[in-house]
């Protein structure tokens, strides 16, 4: 057994950074575990080096932490090399490719200024539980297993690990719904002509003309499934690409031997799209295949039922909440759960036309989304927060994932300074506190009790 702290982090993604950051800096004694020997999550560990839209066509509607690491970044030279500021401040739709290294090292700077204490190669195993309140964690490393008390909890597992373990409330995919969005394996290519991979507009990272090439590989029987859906390769150094490319159909993050499985296929495909873009697309003739990601780009796995449900008709509603930590406009993106040409135009409809949209407008994310129904002490951020599936495929990204986490964080060191529970918190207060920090809530009316369905 070990001496308490304020606040638990489980997972050092851009979800549990945020969120261990936010909290160090209100005063907060945090510990932040993470599984990897780096902090990032998927956007290091994972090889998913682009950060989805932050602006909405005229501003940066993402604020605080997130903001601060991508500004951060850009002074650094972290960010691609053609990246502009417009990419994350101003421009609508646009991604911001950087380099991992150099948020990696970010990540380790703005932890430890923080005062946030981190073990790497740590998971949280077990829990103990009283009336919905977390009393302790057990944690295992390479000394063994330590049991850990805390005030305050954050799941930013990504599949709700801990939120599950204490018994919340959740749903999985495939399981309680009938199908699973895949995953990629992402990976990095160098030696990249870059002045002759881009046809286009010189802001962008993929080929313009990268599906009809797509379509003229499968014709000839290039690859080993008939998968139309490619997200691409994107510029993150003078001569490198991270490519994002090769479903892995029907893996289940949630069991061990499928993701084992998954690993191996996918590390199969990733030779498959080198291939393919060394053989079709110009200015890859020369790439060398790098490495491929340690973690599964995994997009869906658990998800919390928590205190608010985010769903599709607060999508098109393009709805605004009193109590939302942070507002996002990223499009509708469920990938394809299968390499059919119908489910193809399902996505294609879905993510350019019906699901997407206009520059201006955008919607919020309300308390409620990030609190397991009922729980008194835990929060949970990023990918499994409580939304439907098609809002999932909007806010499972690192932008937003990033925004929850801040929140969770400070809504942790609001219930320990208050004495109000994660489900009946002010999140007046909340948004103010928020504010301050730099996020961006521009709701004009506050409310003392979240919004509940």
């Amino acid at each position: 057994m070990e001496e308490s702290y304020d606040l638990v982090v489980a997972g050092g993604g851009p979800a549990g950074t945020a969120a261990a950051i936010s909290a160090g800096r209100l005063g907060l004694r945090v510990l932040l575990v993470e599984a990897t020997g780096c902090l990032g999550g998927m956007a290091t560990s994972g090889l998913v080096t682009a950060f989805n839209p932050m602006a909405d066509g005229a501003q940066m509607i993402v604020g605080g932490v997130m903001r601060e690491i991508v500004e951060t970044l850009d002074r650094r030279h972290g960010l691609a090399p053609h990246v502009r500021p417009e990419f994350y401040a101003q421009w609508f739709h646009c991604w911001t490719p950087f380099r991992v290294e150099s948020l990696k090292l970010l990540l380790d700077e703005l932890v430890t200024a923080a005062g946030v204490e981190v073990r790497f190669f740590t998971r949280v195993i077990d829990a103990e539980v009283v009336d919905r309140h977390v009393m302790g964690v057990v944690v295992n490393n390479i000394e063994g297993h330590r049991f850990i008390r805390a005030q305050t909890f954050v799941d930013a597992t990504g599949n709700a690990e801990l939120a599950a373990q204490c018994g919340a409330t959740v749903r999985e995919a495939g399981h309680d719904t009938p199908h699973i969005m895949p995953p990629t394996l992402c990976s990095l290519l160098a030696g990249i002509d870059w002045e002759r991979a881009k046809v286009g507009h010189p802001e962008s990272s993929v080929p313009d003309r990268q599906q009809e090439l797509i379509e003229h590989a499968l014709a000839e029987g290039h690859f080993s499934r008939h998968d139309r859906h490619v997200p691409g390769a994107f510029q993150v150094g003078q001569t490198i690409a991270m490519l994002n490319a090769g479903h892995v159909f029907h893996l289940d993050a949630l069991r061990c031997q499928s993701l084992s499985d998954g690993m191996m296929a996918g590390r199969r495909l990733a030779v498959e799209y080198v291939e393919f873009y060394r053989k079709y697309v110009p200015g890859f003739e020369k790439a060398e295949h790098v490495t491929t990601a340690t973690l599964m780009g995994i997009r869906e796995s658990r998800r919390i039922v928590g205190e608010y449900e985010l769903n599709f008709a607060d999508f098109v509603a393009r709805r605004h909440f009193p109590d939302q930590i942070g507002i996002f406009n990223n499009s509708v993106d469920v990938h394809v759960y299968d390499d059919s040409a119908a489910e193809y135009q399902r996505y294609f409809n879905e993510f350019n036309q019906t699901a997407r949209l206009k520059p201006g407008e955008s919607y919020g994310l309300p308390y409620g989304i990030i609190v397991p129904r009922g729980w008194e002490n835990l929060w949970v951020a990023g990918r499994c927060n409580s939304s439907d599936v098609q809002l999932h495929g909007t806010i499972r990204v690192q932008p937003a994932a990033a925004m929850m986490g801040q929140a969770a964080g400070t809504a942790a060191a609001q219930s320990i300074r208050t004495g109000q529970p994660a489900c009946n918190l002010n999140t007046a207060t909340l948004v103010e506190t928020l504010r301050k920090a730099g996020a961006y809530l521009p709701q004009p009316t506050l409310a003392q009790q979240m919004t509940r369905p």
